[in-house]
Protein backbone atom coordinates (compact mmCIF):
# COMPACT_ATOMS: atom_id res chain seq x y z
CA UNK A 1 0.00 0.00 0.00
CA UNK A 2 2.65 2.40 1.21
CA UNK A 3 4.92 1.63 -2.33
CA UNK A 4 1.46 2.31 -4.12
CA UNK A 5 1.30 5.84 -2.67
CA UNK A 6 5.14 6.39 -3.28
CA UNK A 7 4.81 5.48 -6.80
CA UNK A 8 1.41 7.97 -6.76
CA UNK A 9 3.26 10.85 -5.33
CA UNK A 10 6.14 10.56 -8.04
CA UNK A 11 3.50 10.30 -11.10
CA UNK A 12 2.14 13.62 -8.96
CA UNK A 13 5.79 15.17 -9.30
CA UNK A 14 6.35 14.90 -12.78
CA UNK A 15 2.94 16.04 -13.90
CA UNK A 16 2.13 19.07 -11.35
CA UNK A 17 5.18 21.64 -10.51
CA UNK A 18 6.90 20.94 -7.37
CA UNK A 19 5.53 23.57 -5.57
CA UNK A 20 1.80 22.40 -5.65
CA UNK A 21 2.48 19.29 -4.75
CA UNK A 22 5.11 20.48 -1.59
CA UNK A 23 2.42 22.58 -0.87
CA UNK A 24 0.31 19.49 -0.53
CA UNK A 25 2.35 17.29 1.25
CA UNK A 26 2.76 20.23 4.06
CA UNK A 27 -1.01 20.09 3.88
CA UNK A 28 -1.40 16.24 3.96
CA UNK A 29 1.62 16.11 6.57
CA UNK A 30 0.73 18.93 9.17
CA UNK A 31 -0.54 16.98 11.56
CA UNK A 32 2.53 14.56 11.49
CA UNK A 33 4.91 17.75 11.75
CA UNK A 34 3.19 19.49 14.62
CA UNK A 35 3.00 16.02 16.14
CA UNK A 36 6.61 15.70 15.98
CA UNK A 37 7.57 19.33 17.01
CA UNK A 38 5.08 18.97 20.31
CA UNK A 39 7.23 15.83 21.09
CA UNK A 40 10.38 17.84 20.85
CA UNK A 41 8.88 20.54 22.83
CA UNK A 42 8.86 17.99 25.98
CA UNK A 43 12.46 17.91 26.47
CA UNK A 44 14.22 20.42 28.76
CA UNK A 45 16.90 21.91 26.47
CA UNK A 46 18.90 24.41 28.46
CA UNK A 47 22.03 25.01 26.94
CA UNK A 48 24.12 24.57 30.39
CA UNK A 49 22.47 21.02 31.19
CA UNK A 50 24.79 18.69 28.92
CA UNK A 51 22.32 16.16 29.93
CA UNK A 52 19.15 17.50 28.60
CA UNK A 53 21.25 18.46 25.37
CA UNK A 54 22.45 15.28 24.52
CA UNK A 55 18.59 13.51 25.15
CA UNK A 56 17.66 16.08 22.45
CA UNK A 57 20.41 15.23 20.05
CA UNK A 58 19.19 11.65 20.44
CA UNK A 59 15.50 12.42 19.55
CA UNK A 60 16.27 14.41 17.00
CA UNK A 61 19.01 11.94 15.53
CA UNK A 62 15.79 9.31 15.21
CA UNK A 63 13.86 11.43 13.64
CA UNK A 64 16.71 12.02 11.22
CA UNK A 65 17.01 8.51 10.83
CA UNK A 66 13.28 7.94 9.90
CA UNK A 67 14.01 10.32 6.69
CA UNK A 68 16.40 7.36 5.21
CA UNK A 69 19.22 9.70 6.83
CA UNK A 70 22.40 8.59 8.37
CA UNK A 71 22.60 11.20 11.43
CA UNK A 72 25.77 11.31 13.05
CA UNK A 73 26.53 13.52 16.69
CA UNK A 74 29.39 15.66 15.98
CA UNK A 75 31.93 16.92 18.84
CA UNK A 76 35.28 18.67 18.40
CA UNK A 77 38.11 17.71 20.53
CA UNK A 78 36.54 17.10 23.64
CA UNK A 79 33.90 14.66 23.36
CA UNK A 80 32.18 15.73 26.70
CA UNK A 81 30.43 18.99 24.60
CA UNK A 82 27.18 19.07 23.49
CA UNK A 83 26.91 17.21 20.18
CA UNK A 84 25.96 18.61 16.69
CA UNK A 85 23.58 16.27 15.06
CA UNK A 86 24.48 16.10 11.39
CA UNK A 87 23.67 13.76 8.27
CA UNK A 88 23.54 14.76 4.33
CA UNK A 89 21.73 13.90 1.22
CA UNK A 90 24.20 13.32 -1.40
CA UNK A 91 22.30 14.20 -4.72
CA UNK A 92 23.65 12.63 -8.43
CA UNK A 93 24.40 15.24 -10.55
CA UNK A 94 24.21 17.90 -8.58
CA UNK A 95 27.36 20.73 -8.65
CA UNK A 96 26.76 22.58 -5.51
CA UNK A 97 26.30 21.99 -1.93
CA UNK A 98 24.44 23.99 1.34
CA UNK A 99 24.55 23.54 4.86
CA UNK A 100 21.36 24.02 6.75
CA UNK A 101 21.22 25.22 9.98
CA UNK A 102 19.47 25.10 13.25
CA UNK A 103 20.10 24.89 16.87
CA UNK A 104 18.25 22.97 19.03
CA UNK A 105 19.39 24.28 22.63
CA UNK A 106 17.18 27.06 24.27
CA UNK A 107 17.57 29.52 27.09
CA UNK A 108 17.23 29.40 30.50
CA UNK A 109 13.55 29.24 32.03
CA UNK A 110 12.36 30.58 35.61
CA UNK A 111 8.94 28.59 35.49
CA UNK A 112 7.57 31.20 38.07
CA UNK A 113 7.63 33.58 35.13
CA UNK A 114 5.95 31.66 32.39
CA UNK A 115 1.66 31.13 32.23
CA UNK A 116 2.23 27.74 32.05
CA UNK A 117 4.73 25.24 32.25
CA UNK A 118 7.41 25.56 29.90
CA UNK A 119 8.20 22.27 29.09
CA UNK A 120 4.84 21.08 28.58
CA UNK A 121 3.83 22.63 25.31
CA UNK A 122 0.13 24.52 25.71
CA UNK A 123 -1.95 25.63 22.95
CA UNK A 124 -3.83 28.85 22.88
CA UNK A 125 -5.98 30.09 20.50
CA UNK A 126 -3.95 33.68 20.01
CA UNK A 127 -1.44 35.62 21.82
CA UNK A 128 -1.50 35.48 25.36
CA UNK A 129 -1.18 39.13 26.01
CA UNK A 130 -4.13 39.74 23.72
CA UNK A 131 -6.72 37.38 25.99
CA UNK A 132 -5.75 34.05 23.89
CA UNK A 133 -7.59 31.33 25.04
CA UNK A 134 -6.91 27.58 25.90
CA UNK A 135 -7.21 25.20 23.68
CA UNK A 136 -7.14 21.51 23.17
CA UNK A 137 -4.86 19.70 20.55
CA UNK A 138 -4.98 15.98 20.28
CA UNK A 139 -2.08 13.72 18.32
CA UNK A 140 -3.09 13.49 14.57
CA UNK A 141 -5.10 16.23 14.13
CA UNK A 142 -4.53 19.79 12.60
CA UNK A 143 -4.90 22.47 14.58
CA UNK A 144 -5.68 26.22 13.49
CA UNK A 145 -2.98 27.63 11.61
CA UNK A 146 -3.36 30.81 13.69
CA UNK A 147 -2.97 29.06 17.09
CA UNK A 148 0.17 28.87 19.16
CA UNK A 149 1.80 26.77 21.22
CA UNK A 150 3.63 28.05 24.04
CA UNK A 151 7.10 26.37 24.98
CA UNK A 152 10.31 26.84 25.33
CA UNK A 153 11.91 26.48 21.90
CA UNK A 154 8.79 26.67 20.27
CA UNK A 155 10.68 29.57 18.29
CA UNK A 156 13.86 29.91 18.82
CA UNK A 157 15.15 27.07 17.58
CA UNK A 158 13.09 23.16 17.53
CA UNK A 159 10.68 24.84 15.05
CA UNK A 160 13.92 25.66 12.21
CA UNK A 161 15.00 21.87 13.18
CA UNK A 162 11.33 20.36 12.79
CA UNK A 163 11.10 22.72 9.09
CA UNK A 164 14.21 21.07 7.93
CA UNK A 165 13.63 17.89 8.48
CA UNK A 166 10.08 17.94 6.86
CA UNK A 167 11.26 19.62 3.97
CA UNK A 168 13.47 16.56 3.41
CA UNK A 169 10.72 13.94 3.94
CA UNK A 170 8.29 16.51 1.64
CA UNK A 171 11.05 15.90 -1.49
CA UNK A 172 12.22 12.24 -0.85
CA UNK A 173 8.32 11.55 -0.81
CA UNK A 174 7.46 13.89 -3.48
CA UNK A 175 10.40 12.09 -5.90
CA UNK A 176 11.55 16.04 -6.41
CA UNK A 177 15.43 15.87 -5.75
CA UNK A 178 16.84 18.88 -4.37
CA UNK A 179 19.07 20.63 -6.91
CA UNK A 180 21.79 20.69 -4.38
CA UNK A 181 23.67 18.37 -2.14
CA UNK A 182 21.96 18.82 1.28
CA UNK A 183 23.85 18.85 4.43
CA UNK A 184 21.99 18.97 8.05
CA UNK A 185 23.76 20.55 11.01
CA UNK A 186 22.04 20.63 14.03
CA UNK A 187 23.88 22.74 17.06
CA UNK A 188 23.36 22.03 20.56
CA UNK A 189 24.97 24.98 22.46
CA UNK A 190 23.94 28.31 20.00
CA UNK A 191 22.61 30.09 23.42
CA UNK A 192 25.68 29.40 25.36
CA UNK A 193 27.53 31.76 23.25
CA UNK A 194 28.72 28.23 20.79
CA UNK A 195 32.07 28.09 22.50
CA UNK A 196 32.82 24.62 21.04
CA UNK A 197 31.60 25.39 17.21
CA UNK A 198 34.77 26.37 16.26
CA UNK A 199 36.55 23.13 17.80
CA UNK A 200 33.63 21.16 15.95
CA UNK A 201 34.37 22.81 12.39
CA UNK A 202 37.91 22.58 12.20
CA UNK A 203 37.79 18.94 13.38
CA UNK A 204 35.03 18.21 10.86
CA UNK A 205 35.92 20.67 8.13
CA UNK A 206 36.35 18.39 5.04
CA UNK A 207 32.66 16.86 6.09
CA UNK A 208 31.08 20.43 6.69
CA UNK A 209 32.48 22.33 3.15
CA UNK A 210 30.29 23.44 1.41
CA UNK A 211 29.06 26.61 -1.09
CA UNK A 212 27.15 28.43 1.63
CA UNK A 213 25.31 27.62 5.16
CA UNK A 214 21.46 28.40 5.10
CA UNK A 215 20.28 29.48 8.39
CA UNK A 216 16.63 28.75 9.68
CA UNK A 217 16.65 31.08 12.93
CA UNK A 218 15.23 34.26 14.33
CA UNK A 219 11.65 35.90 13.31
CA UNK A 220 10.19 36.82 9.86
CA UNK A 221 9.89 40.76 9.60
CA UNK A 222 7.29 42.44 11.64
CA UNK A 223 5.07 43.19 8.97
CA UNK A 224 4.38 39.33 8.59
CA UNK A 225 6.37 38.87 5.12
CA UNK A 226 9.44 36.78 4.80
CA UNK A 227 12.84 37.94 4.64
CA UNK A 228 15.80 36.99 3.49
CA UNK A 229 18.77 38.38 5.90
CA UNK A 230 22.34 38.51 5.20
CA UNK A 231 24.02 39.10 8.28
CA UNK A 232 23.82 39.19 12.11
CA UNK A 233 25.66 41.09 15.08
CA UNK A 234 27.98 39.76 17.38
CA UNK A 235 27.22 39.22 21.26
CA UNK A 236 29.43 39.15 24.22
CA UNK A 237 28.15 39.66 27.66
CA UNK A 238 30.00 41.24 30.49
CA UNK A 239 29.62 40.26 34.26
CA UNK A 240 30.23 43.57 36.46
CA UNK A 241 30.38 43.31 40.51
CA UNK A 242 30.72 46.24 42.57
CA UNK A 243 31.76 45.51 46.43
CA UNK A 244 30.26 47.20 49.35
CA UNK A 245 31.12 46.18 53.27
CA UNK A 246 32.83 42.39 53.73
CA UNK A 247 29.41 41.30 55.81
CA UNK A 248 25.91 43.01 55.49
CA UNK A 249 25.28 46.12 57.98
CA UNK A 250 21.76 46.98 59.54
CA UNK A 251 21.15 50.48 57.38
CA UNK A 252 20.14 52.37 60.42
CA UNK A 253 23.28 51.81 62.15
CA UNK A 254 25.50 52.31 58.74
CA UNK A 255 23.58 54.32 56.57
CA UNK A 256 25.13 57.70 55.18
CA UNK A 257 28.27 55.71 56.54
CA UNK A 258 29.15 53.00 54.89
CA UNK A 259 28.78 53.44 50.88
CA UNK A 260 25.92 50.68 49.17
CA UNK A 261 26.86 49.28 46.30
CA UNK A 262 23.58 49.03 44.35
CA UNK A 263 23.60 52.50 44.13
CA UNK A 264 26.77 52.79 43.24
CA UNK A 265 26.37 50.53 40.78
CA UNK A 266 23.61 51.99 39.25
CA UNK A 267 25.26 55.67 39.43
CA UNK A 268 28.61 53.47 37.32
CA UNK A 269 25.83 52.17 34.73
CA UNK A 270 24.09 55.68 33.97
CA UNK A 271 26.98 56.92 33.24
CA UNK A 272 27.34 54.62 30.05
CA UNK A 273 24.10 55.90 27.96
CA UNK A 274 23.06 59.36 27.42
CA UNK A 275 19.02 60.75 28.01
CA UNK A 276 18.21 59.76 24.39
CA UNK A 277 19.90 55.87 24.56
CA UNK A 278 23.03 56.37 22.84
CA UNK A 279 25.96 54.84 24.03
CA UNK A 280 28.71 57.60 25.57
CA UNK A 281 31.60 55.29 26.03
CA UNK A 282 34.27 56.65 23.88
CA UNK A 283 34.87 54.96 20.69
CA UNK A 284 31.84 52.66 21.21
CA UNK A 285 30.79 53.29 17.23
CA UNK A 286 34.13 53.42 16.18
CA UNK A 287 35.00 50.92 13.28
CA UNK A 288 32.32 50.16 11.93
CA UNK A 289 31.94 48.87 8.80
CA UNK A 290 29.73 51.16 6.75
CA UNK A 291 26.78 49.52 4.71
CA UNK A 292 27.02 49.30 0.50
CA UNK A 293 24.81 50.99 -1.90
CA UNK A 294 22.67 47.76 -2.29
CA UNK A 295 22.43 47.58 1.72
CA UNK A 296 21.38 51.03 2.27
CA UNK A 297 18.80 49.89 -0.77
CA UNK A 298 17.10 47.27 1.25
CA UNK A 299 16.73 49.58 4.00
CA UNK A 300 14.90 51.85 2.51
CA UNK A 301 12.53 49.44 0.46
CA UNK A 302 12.03 47.22 3.67
CA UNK A 303 8.18 48.03 5.04
CA UNK A 304 8.14 50.98 8.09
CA UNK A 305 6.59 49.70 11.21
CA UNK A 306 8.29 51.91 14.06
CA UNK A 307 4.82 53.20 14.81
CA UNK A 308 3.16 50.68 14.40
CA UNK A 309 5.29 48.52 16.58
CA UNK A 310 5.48 51.12 19.06
CA UNK A 311 1.68 50.71 19.65
CA UNK A 312 2.09 47.43 20.01
CA UNK A 313 4.43 47.74 22.52
CA UNK A 314 3.02 50.40 24.46
CA UNK A 315 6.39 52.53 23.84
CA UNK A 316 5.90 56.23 24.49
CA UNK A 317 9.09 56.74 22.92
CA UNK A 318 12.25 54.63 21.34
CA UNK A 319 15.91 55.40 21.65
CA UNK A 320 18.44 57.46 19.38
CA UNK A 321 15.63 59.52 18.10
CA UNK A 322 15.70 59.75 14.48
CA UNK A 323 16.45 56.21 13.93
CA UNK A 324 14.83 53.73 12.45
CA UNK A 325 14.17 50.74 14.46
CA UNK A 326 15.73 48.88 10.91
CA UNK A 327 18.69 51.37 10.67
CA UNK A 328 19.46 51.28 14.86
CA UNK A 329 19.73 47.50 14.31
CA UNK A 330 23.08 47.71 11.77
CA UNK A 331 24.89 49.78 14.95
CA UNK A 332 26.51 48.28 18.02
CA UNK A 333 24.45 48.55 21.26
CA UNK A 334 24.35 47.70 24.64
CA UNK A 335 21.86 46.62 26.78
CA UNK A 336 21.34 45.84 30.37
CA UNK A 337 20.17 42.22 30.94
CA UNK A 338 19.56 42.40 34.54
CA UNK A 339 20.94 44.03 37.79
CA UNK A 340 21.46 42.36 41.45
CA UNK A 341 21.47 44.04 44.40
CA UNK A 342 19.86 42.51 47.76
CA UNK A 343 16.28 41.96 47.86
CA UNK A 344 12.69 44.01 47.26
CA UNK A 345 9.18 43.82 47.94
CA UNK A 346 8.23 41.02 50.44
CA UNK A 347 12.05 39.45 50.67
CA UNK A 348 13.18 42.89 51.03
CA UNK A 349 15.58 43.77 54.26
CA UNK A 350 16.91 47.59 55.49
CA UNK A 351 20.66 46.43 55.05
CA UNK A 352 23.76 47.84 53.24
CA UNK A 353 24.34 44.75 51.06
CA UNK A 354 28.01 42.81 50.19
CA UNK A 355 27.65 43.43 46.87
CA UNK A 356 25.67 44.05 43.51
CA UNK A 357 26.29 42.62 40.21
CA UNK A 358 24.97 42.93 37.07
CA UNK A 359 25.15 41.90 33.32
CA UNK A 360 25.39 43.87 30.20
CA UNK A 361 24.81 42.62 26.88
CA UNK A 362 26.75 44.20 24.15
CA UNK A 363 26.06 43.62 20.60
CA UNK A 364 28.86 44.15 17.58
CA UNK A 365 28.37 44.93 14.27
CA UNK A 366 31.00 44.20 11.27
CA UNK A 367 34.61 45.70 12.03
CA UNK A 368 34.01 45.61 15.80
CA UNK A 369 35.21 42.79 17.78
CA UNK A 370 34.49 41.34 21.71
CA UNK A 371 37.80 42.46 22.33
CA UNK A 372 37.54 46.13 21.47
CA UNK A 373 34.45 46.86 23.44
CA UNK A 374 35.86 44.95 26.56
CA UNK A 375 38.69 47.68 26.29
CA UNK A 376 36.39 50.68 25.49
CA UNK A 377 34.36 49.72 28.29
CA UNK A 378 37.28 49.28 30.91
CA UNK A 379 38.68 51.95 29.48
CA UNK A 380 35.24 54.25 30.53
CA UNK A 381 34.84 52.57 34.17
CA UNK A 382 38.60 53.55 34.92
CA UNK A 383 37.52 56.93 33.81
CA UNK A 384 34.63 57.25 36.72
CA UNK A 385 37.50 56.64 38.83
CA UNK A 386 37.07 52.68 39.13
CA UNK A 387 39.60 50.08 40.01
CA UNK A 388 39.25 47.66 37.76
CA UNK A 389 39.78 43.73 38.33
CA UNK A 390 38.88 40.44 36.62
CA UNK A 391 38.65 38.78 40.34
CA UNK A 392 37.56 39.58 43.53
CA UNK A 393 39.02 41.89 45.21
CA UNK A 394 41.68 41.06 48.57
CA UNK A 395 41.55 42.75 51.77
CA UNK A 396 44.61 44.84 51.09
CA UNK A 397 42.90 45.69 47.75
CA UNK A 398 39.54 46.99 49.32
CA UNK A 399 41.60 49.37 51.72
CA UNK A 400 43.75 50.46 48.79
CA UNK A 401 41.38 51.81 46.36
CA UNK A 402 37.06 53.34 47.22
CA UNK A 403 35.78 52.27 44.36
CA UNK A 404 36.21 48.25 43.25
CA UNK A 405 34.92 46.91 40.19
CA UNK A 406 35.13 43.22 38.93
CA UNK A 407 34.72 43.12 35.01
CA UNK A 408 34.60 39.59 33.36
CA UNK A 409 33.55 39.01 29.58
CA UNK A 410 31.85 35.57 29.63
CA UNK A 411 33.41 33.29 27.17
CA UNK A 412 31.42 32.16 23.87
CA UNK A 413 31.47 35.84 22.58
CA UNK A 414 31.85 36.22 19.02
CA UNK A 415 32.04 39.10 16.06
CA UNK A 416 29.20 40.02 13.76
CA UNK A 417 28.83 38.44 9.88
CA UNK A 418 27.69 39.90 6.92
CA UNK A 419 27.41 38.33 3.19
CA UNK A 420 27.32 40.86 0.20
CA UNK A 421 24.10 40.85 -1.09
CA UNK A 422 24.87 40.70 -4.93
CA UNK A 423 26.58 36.86 -4.44
CA UNK A 424 25.11 34.44 -6.68
CA UNK A 425 24.14 32.17 -4.03
CA UNK A 426 22.15 35.56 -2.26
CA UNK A 427 20.64 35.81 -5.17
CA UNK A 428 19.51 32.51 -5.55
CA UNK A 429 18.27 31.84 -2.25
CA UNK A 430 16.42 35.21 -2.40
CA UNK A 431 14.32 34.30 -6.05
CA UNK A 432 14.24 30.82 -4.18
CA UNK A 433 12.40 32.34 -1.41
CA UNK A 434 10.42 34.83 -3.60
CA UNK A 435 8.98 31.59 -5.56
CA UNK A 436 6.96 30.73 -1.85
CA UNK A 437 4.87 33.90 -1.43
CA UNK A 438 2.78 36.19 -3.25
CA UNK A 439 4.11 39.28 -1.36
CA UNK A 440 7.26 41.12 -1.51
CA UNK A 441 10.28 39.20 0.06
CA UNK A 442 11.91 41.80 2.66
CA UNK A 443 15.93 41.84 2.51
CA UNK A 444 17.74 43.04 5.58
CA UNK A 445 21.80 43.39 5.74
CA UNK A 446 21.83 42.40 9.27
CA UNK A 447 19.86 40.36 12.34
CA UNK A 448 18.86 42.27 15.34
CA UNK A 449 19.79 38.90 16.82
CA UNK A 450 23.07 36.66 17.29
CA UNK A 451 24.39 33.95 15.79
CA UNK A 452 27.88 32.78 15.50
CA UNK A 453 28.23 32.96 11.62
CA UNK A 454 31.42 34.49 11.36
CA UNK A 455 33.06 31.17 12.50
CA UNK A 456 31.81 29.64 9.58
CA UNK A 457 32.91 32.53 7.55
CA UNK A 458 36.53 32.16 8.93
CA UNK A 459 36.63 28.61 9.70
CA UNK A 460 34.84 26.93 6.26
CA UNK A 461 35.11 29.98 4.16
CA UNK A 462 31.86 30.12 3.36
CA UNK A 463 28.87 33.02 3.42
CA UNK A 464 25.73 32.44 5.31
CA UNK A 465 22.18 33.79 5.24
CA UNK A 466 19.75 33.63 7.46
CA UNK A 467 15.92 32.62 6.25
CA UNK A 468 13.53 32.96 9.40
CA UNK A 469 10.55 31.32 9.52
CA UNK A 470 8.87 31.85 13.08
CA UNK A 471 6.40 34.56 13.86
CA UNK A 472 8.11 37.96 14.62
CA UNK A 473 6.19 38.12 18.15
CA UNK A 474 7.43 34.75 19.80
CA UNK A 475 8.98 35.98 22.76
CA UNK A 476 12.19 34.09 22.22
CA UNK A 477 15.11 34.36 25.12
CA UNK A 478 11.88 35.68 27.72
CA UNK A 479 9.03 33.89 29.20
CA UNK A 480 6.02 32.47 27.26
CA UNK A 481 7.50 31.46 24.11
CA UNK A 482 5.16 30.63 21.21
CA UNK A 483 5.54 29.30 18.43
CA UNK A 484 1.99 30.21 15.52
CA UNK A 485 1.79 27.03 14.40
CA UNK A 486 1.07 28.28 10.71
CA UNK A 487 4.77 28.98 10.65
CA UNK A 488 5.73 25.62 10.87
CA UNK A 489 4.00 24.54 7.62
CA UNK A 490 5.09 27.70 5.55
CA UNK A 491 8.55 27.10 7.14
CA UNK A 492 8.37 23.50 5.46
CA UNK A 493 7.90 24.89 2.19
CA UNK A 494 10.48 27.75 2.41
CA UNK A 495 13.04 25.06 2.89
CA UNK A 496 12.19 22.21 0.30
CA UNK A 497 12.06 25.47 -2.09
CA UNK A 498 15.95 26.72 -0.78
CA UNK A 499 16.81 22.97 -1.25
CA UNK A 500 15.59 23.41 -4.70
CA UNK A 501 17.82 26.49 -5.62
CA UNK A 502 20.11 27.01 -7.97
CA UNK A 503 22.76 29.28 -9.42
Amino acid sequence: MRRLACVTLIVLASTASADDAVRDWTRRHAADATGELVELLKLPNVATSLADVRRNADAIAALVRARGLEPELLVGTDPETPPAVYAEWRVPGAERTLVFYAHYDGQPVDPADWASDPWTPTWRDDRLDRGGKPVAWKPGETPDPDWRVYARGAADDKAGVIAILNAVSALREIGAAPSVNVKLFFEGEEEAGSPHLADVLKTHRKRLAADAWIICDGPIHASGRKQVVYGVRGDMNVHLTVYGPKRPLHSGHYGNWAPNPGFELAELLATMKDADGRVTIDGFYDGAVPLGEAERRALAAAPALDDTLRRDLGLGRTELPGTSLAEAINLPSLNLNGIRAGNVGAEASNAIMTEARATLDLRLVKGITPTMQLERLKVHVRKQGWHVLDRAPTDAERLAHPRIVTIVMEPGGYAASRTAMELPVARAISAALRTTTTEPVVEMPTLGGSLPLVLVNEIMGAPTIVVPIANSDNNQHAENENLRIGQLWDGIETMTALMRASW
